[in-house]
């Protein structure tokens, strides 16, 4: 599914990449073989083409062109950032298609005026995306990654315990040899049972027989469509806190009052224009905030 999406994304027809060359190549730089270009000269002429990109309209073919370019030179910070994940298991071409995901989402949420490095712009979304990978696909269910990291410990201590002849650690023994409370410890082993996972399409067998009394999907309910968002304003809280008093009164009126970014210029006494540049700038702060826990 990963390599699917990231395909999605990064395609290009070939029969088109000619006619789009060829629109763009009067306003940007002509780049045969961008996959080759040294990260070094990849760098500088990422900004040439941010700089233009930002002038052209979304869905041109000088748009395209330059999207794909970047796309395309930059696919050096994606193989370095998945060369940290090598050991995990996974196919390396896999890590690098979900990598490339979050090359593309930096590269549609860069912005060039604040004249920020894009390396250092594109790496958190990378990393965040592959981590997210190996999240969701490592895990049956989502566990903090706190508690994802208390599960490898706590395998560890019972192996170790086990190998001094305690077949069965007990949770205090387990506490006492990891040096965490008991508490915390049987959050942990709760925590544990998120790692595998049933079919629901498994039967339900009465008092350990083998009669089937139903399945277990029938005992399921409704996801409740508000979960989702509940989650995610709980994660955003802290980073919200983080914001000076003008980014939180921006995300005040454009979200609890709903009012347009014309209307909050009225309010605050600025131009719509840089209304739109400070939410712009406060929703990049509150993304490379989220993405750096993930």
């Amino acid at each position: 599914m990963a390599t699917a999406t990231a395909q999605a994304h990064i395609s290009v027809n070939r029969s088109d990449r000619g006619a789009t060359c060829e629109a763009a190549r009067s306003s940007v730089p002509r780049v045969e073989e961008a996959r080759r270009v040294a990260p070094q000269d990849a760098r500088r002429l990422s900004k040439v083409f941010f700089e233009r990109l930002s002038d052209l309209e979304e869905g041109t073919p000088e748009y395209q062109y330059a999207r794909n370019t970047l796309i395309e030179m930059n696919l050096s910070l994606v193989r370095y950032v998945a060369r940290r994940f090598r050991s995990r298991g996974q196919e390396m071409e896999d890590i690098i298609q979900v990598g490339t995901i979050g090359l593309i989402k930096a590269i549609d949420r860069f912005d060039v005026s604040l004249e920020n490095e894009f390396t250092t712009f594109a790496i958190p979304y990378i990393t965040g995306e592959i981590k997210r990978f190996f999240r969701d696909t490592t895990w049956s269910v989502h566990v903090p990654r706190r508690l994802q990291e208390l599960r490898v410990d706590l395998a560890r201590a019972r192996e170790e315990l086990e190998g001094r002849g305690n077949p069965e650690p007990s949770v205090a023994e387990l506490a006492a040899q990891l040096g965490l409370g008991e508490d915390e410890v049987i959050e942990g082993l709760v925590a544990c049972n998120g790692y595998d996972a049933g079919s629901i399409d498994r039967p339900i067998e009465a008092g350990g027989s083998e009669q089937q009394t139903g399945l277990v999907a029938d005992l399921i309910g409704n996801e409740d469509p508000a979960l989702a968002l509940a989650e995610d304003l709980h994660a955003l809280k802290p980073h919200l806190a983080q914001l000076n008093e003008r980014e939180r009164t921006l995300l005040e009126l454009r979200f609890g009052s709903e009012m347009t970014q014309t209307e909050i210029g009225e309010e605050m006494g600025l131009s719509q224009m840089h209304v739109s540049r400070l939410l712009t700038r406060t929703y990049a702060t509150l993304r490379e905030s989220l993405l750096a826990e993930a």
